[in-house]
């Protein structure tokens, strides 16, 4: 079964407060912390277009002005345009950008978590897709989103997450009894999963959501969909990265700086 991906509505969560970051997020909510010189949203976007997804969802809460502004003045920033300063007319001269992206952003709630935002924004912006797409506005990876759409489409349950095996950040000592046989480096992957975002539903989740701003993805809906046996999981033993603490930030800028972030698919198009 195919389904054009540009047709799937790609729901972003981007309201929360990110508190774990408060030297960036009292100024900005934490998707438009920047990697480099772009918002860490506008990097996770990127990906899912370089897979052909275009319709977008924002779901909004804190300082939900700060992103709205920015896709406002999104062709702005990323032209050259000339401005008449009596009439405060304005003449684009050049499009320096190729997103040809469809982007919808709603208010969810400032206090609202990450289940009741996607029920309510569904509700709106759904329509008639019969498939859609839910992440988290901090997480990166460079699993093939196309793939995991694929795999989605083929298996027939209500719902996919990528399951991501990320990398250690601890090495490890090999005991013999109470003798050291040998230490470890970080091993690159372990066998043990965790849940990476980047879902795939089917319309009928939202019969598992509820609007109530207490209901969370993680808990009662991801929860009830498991043991009803609709979820399956898109092994992914690639990159994946949250961008929780500061020290996450600084690697993923580092990466990003050396021109060899691994989630950057869209690079060599």
């Amino acid at each position: 079964m195919k389904a054009d991906p540009s047709q799937v509505p790609v729901f972003v969560l981007c309201g929360g407060v990110g508190t774990r970051l408060k030297e960036q997020t009292e100024l900005l909510p934490k998707p438009m912390v920047p990697i480099g010189n772009r918002p860490i949203l506008w990097h996770i976007m990127h990906t899912y277009a370089h897979y052909g997804f275009k319709k977008f969802v924002l779901c909004l809460g804190y300082k939900a002005e700060v992103i709205k502004a920015y896709f406002l003045n999104y062709a702005s920033l990323n032209s050259d345009f000339t401005v008449e300063l009596k009439t405060g007319n304005t003449t684009v001269q050049s499009i320096d950008h190729e997103q040809d992206w469809q982007v919808t952003l709603v208010d969810t709630g400032e206090l609202t978590m990450t289940g009741a935002r996607v029920a309510r924004a569904a509700e709106k912006y759904l329509g008639d897709s019969e498939h859609f797409a839910v992440t988290y506005g901090d997480g990166l990876t460079n699993a093939n989103l196309g793939d995991e759409h694929a795999f989605h489409l083929s298996h027939g349950k209500i719902g996919t997450v990528l399951g991501a095996s990320p990398p250690s950040r601890f090495g490890q000592i090999v005991l013999d009894g109470d003798w050291i046989s040998r230490f470890e480096e970080k091993p690159e992957f372990t066998d043990e999963w965790i849940n990476g975002g980047y879902f795939f539903f089917h319309r009928s989740f939202a019969s598992y959501l509820s609007k109530d701003e207490s209901c969370v993805l993680e808990r009662a809906p991801l929860v009830k969909l498991a043991e009803d046996q609709q979820l399956a999981m898109f092994k992914h033993q690639g990159f994946w990265a949250c961008m929780d603490t500061q020290r996450d930030l600084d690697d993923l800028n580092q990466k990003w700086a050396s021109r060899g972030a691994p989630w950057a698919v869209w690079v060599d198009e």
